[in-house]
């Protein structure tokens, strides 16, 4: 049987049964400090370098493999392993979202090796809770877990999911006169090595706890 999953921008066909409540396990992925390591930061523009020569100006304008860094090679193992292991799907939190569309990117991680491509993207659009803390210290870090939260919300059928990302994203507490409240992400691992992003020792175990 085939079906198509419709999940927020994206329209993607996979065979088999449509998923029922609580059987989808998502990984919310960041690129830059995660897959895409410093090693690689940069590299895009040798791309566009070349791709000039035929193509306007226009960033958006160039195939989708000149818009982007590469990924590291032994970090999409990592994640290829993660897949493989787990059955999860991407959906993509990661800026990289703001430069091509669910298909393009999809393309994207196919050129790069990776197994699985992404099913959707997090909203750029979120509602703030009327109690959140917010500070300018934080505000990319907070937007992220609001964009994380409201995929969620609009996506009851996911049973398990964690977000990794090399911004610092867990629960934090946050206690004052106001409110006493906290933001932030409980299933979340943090990849604070921009030079090992998810190959570093012990990040590949703690993703794999947060969707068996």
């Amino acid at each position: 049987m085939v079906y198509t999953l419709v999940l927020g921008t994206s329209d993607v066909s996979r065979e088999g049964s449509s998923p029922s409540l609580g059987t989808m396990k998502i990984i919310f992925l960041d690129h830059d400090g995660v897959i895409c390591l410093s090693q690689q930061f940069g590299g895009r523009y040798k791309k566009q370098a070349k791709a000039r020569k035929k193509l306007s100006q226009d960033v958006m304008s160039f195939h989708v493999g000149a818009r982007f860094d590469n990924f590291d090679k032994k970090a999409i193992k990592v994640l290829n392993l993660i897949l493989e292991e787990t059955g999860a799907e991407i959906v993509v939190s990661s800026d990289w979202k703001n430069w091509a569309n669910v298909e393009e990117m999809g393309e994207y991680y196919e050129e790069q090796g990776i197994i699985k491509k992404p099913i959707d993207f997090t909203p750029r659009e979120y509602t703030i809770p009327e109690k959140q803390e917010w500070h300018p210290d934080w505000d990319l870090e907070a937007s992220r877990t609001l964009e994380i939260q409201e995929w969620l919300k609009e996506h009851p059928e996911v049973s398990h999911w964690v977000a990794i990302d090399d911004l610092d994203m867990s629960f934090k507490e946050v206690s004052n006169n106001r409110s006493g409240t906290g933001w932030g992400l409980t299933n979340f691992v943090h990849t604070p090595s921009v030079t090992e992003g998810i190959k570093k020792l012990g990040i590949k175990q703690k993703i794999v706890k947060f969707l068996l």
